[in-house]
């Protein structure tokens, strides 16, 4: 796959790629990056679901996508999400004795079809899944996987995965690893920022700057060899910088040595009484002389500032959020949020009894389709319980995976501001500023924002709420998160002192915020050891959804 001299831009004429070439071969790569910087794109671009502006992409065989969001019609059966509906039903045509020819140009040489479809199945840990099952069954996480259980069933010669982990349980997760370490042929990209899953590539392909830099072997191998990198950048970035005081040091001393000649022989042709020809080409010759050394070390100045700008450009400035908030703490002793015979409308859960005290972080995990998001929904009020009561004693936010917190038609800071009535412009501003979002950046329209910036911004509007939210609920937080933005979620939270409610998949995550509490959701709500989680959650069975 190649991709030659590629430009894009959006139609407002934000610019994506101008001119990126590269060329990717056989095997696993794994395609990272800050949110923002294409990976998407190039993947659609690749695909052929964009078209660039100027360059080609050629791809040297069949191409499979899975997008990040995948929409399933819910009333198709399995076996016409898979593609082989109609192979299926020609085989039993001719099973039957139909000998039309029309059966066997539809089957062509796949007569093992219906075999190698549920063998995929399986071996993607859908094994229970019958073909003739509709897709309204079946869980986001199972959605999923089905529709990557009808690429490889295409065999292609390039695959191309954005995203595949998100909405994924531990089991699932698990299965999609299986299946990128099973692929022996052809080229696999994938886009993601599941750690675990970028340590199975054979090779890392950072996109930064609309240029790609290549590392050989997983994420482990790329962190060290950038961490390298990165020292050796920033050695050469403090001496670039101290090459420029040292240039400019001695550019002022030479100004300054100048000048004293000059008074010097200004002084002595005065005393000397020399002819003023005679002065003239002496003062000439000097301002000649003076005028080459000035010039030679302002020269020199002007490229030390230069390599001090390339050093600079090598640094990564991944900056992390710094944000004071204080009023969101909560006394260890106080009830924050209590559950009584709780059932929700939707999932397993029944008569769910919980007591949260204080600052206590609590983890809701569990399979796919166990009924998180609706919990969480139930205790913000969003959705009435079937039975019981929920009840929150201190201020409450929410940031729901869909970050619809906003109103894209307001800047940053417009949409701070509402949630926050009564609170200066200035203070807005000010920790706005902590949320990487400084000067006109805070005046930039919600719409307009990338997926990391958006996602700060949401951030931002629901930890900056006024009242202060001292009970914090956050719905798979990670999800279409780069490695840089979780990092900065992690750093906002340690920030804050409230109690944390968290349902996520990514475990990683969820041990760097410091959960004291984990609690697993099926039929119950059951605390779990920290250490017993992931093998719970691969044992634990799927609870099928209706919403």
């Amino acid at each position: 796959m190649t991709c030659s001299a590629v430009s894009f831009q959006w139609a407002d004429g934000t610019p994506v790629f101008d001119g990126l070439s590269l060329a990717i071969g056989r095997g696993r790569t794994g395609l990272v990056g800050t949110n923002g910087s294409g990976k998407s794109t190039l993947l659609r671009l690749i695909a052929g679901r964009l078209r660039p502006a100027e360059g080609s992409v050629t791809v040297g065989g069949s191409l499979a996508y899975l997008p990040q969001n995948i929409t399933l019609d819910t009333t198709l059966r399995v076996d016409q999400a898979l593609g082989i509906a109609e192979r299926r039903a020609a085989l039993r045509a001719i099973e039957a004795g139909d000998v039309d020819e029309a059966h066997f140009e539809t089957v062509g040489d796949d007569w093992d079809v219906e075999e190698r479809a549920v063998a995929t199945l399986g071996s993607l840990g859908l094994g229970g899944v019958e073909l003739d099952r509709t897709v309204g069954h079946l869980s986001g996480g199972e959605t999923v996987l089905l529709r990557l259980a009808a690429l490889l069933l295409e065999r292609p010669d390039v695959l191309l995965l954005d995203e595949p982990t998100n909405n994924l349980d531990v089991f699932a997760r698990r299965r999609l690893y299986d299946a990128v370490d099973s692929w022996r042929s052809g080229v696999l990209v994938v886009v993601s920022h599941d750690r675990a899953l970028l340590e199975r590539v054979d090779r890392i392909a950072d996109l930064r700057s609309g240029s790609v830099t290549w590392y050989g072997g997983g994420w482990s191998a790329y962190q060290e060899a950038l961490a390298t990198q990165q020292e050796a950048a920033a050695r050469m970035l403090r001496a670039a910088e101290a090459d420029v005081r040292r240039q400019k040091r001695e550019l002022e001393e030479t100004q300054i040595k100048l000048a004293r000649r000059q008074r010097h022989s200004k002084k002595m042709d005065i005393e000397r009484r020399a002819p003023r020809i005679v002065a003239g080409a002496r003062k000439r010759s000097a301002q000649e002389s003076a005028g080459k050394l000035k010039d030679l070390h302002e020269d020199r100045l002007h490229e030390a500032r230069e390599r001090r700008e390339e050093a600079a450009e090598a640094v990564r400035d991944d900056a992390e959020i710094r944000v004071s908030l204080p009023h969101t703490a909560v006394p260890a002793g106080r009830t924050v949020l209590s559950l009584s015979e709780l059932r929700p409308r939707y999932g397993a859960l029944r008569d769910a009894t919980l007591h949260v005290h204080g600052p206590e972080r609590i983890a809701l995990v569990g399979r796919n389709g166990a009924g998180k998001t609706t919990l969480l929904r139930t205790l913000t009020g969003q959705l009435s319980p079937v039975s019981g009561e929920a009840r929150t004693y201190v201020p409450l936010r929410f940031l729901p995976q869909r970050l619809d917190v906003l109103d894209d038609e307001l800047s940053v800071a417009a949409n701070v501001a509402r949630r926050a009535p009564g609170v200066s412009d200035n203070q807005i501003r000010s920790q706005l500023a902590r949320f990487l979002f400084k000067g006109a950046r805070a005046e930039q329209p919600a719409g307009t924002l990338s997926g990391g910036e958006r996602f700060r911004a949401a951030l931002a509007a629901t930890m900056l709420a006024a009242p202060a939210p001292q009970l914090l609920m956050l719905d798979e937080p990670t999800n279409n998160l780069d490695l840089a933005s979780v990092r900065q979620l992690t750093s906002a939270l340690d920030s804050y002192q409230g109690a944390l409610v968290v349902a996520s998949h990514d475990l990683p995550f969820l041990e760097s915020i410091g959960i004291t509490r984990w609690l697993l959701v099926g039929e119950e709500l059951r605390e779990v050891a920290a250490d017993a989680v992931r093998d719970l959650l691969e044992e634990s069975p799927v609870v099928e959804v209706s919403d």
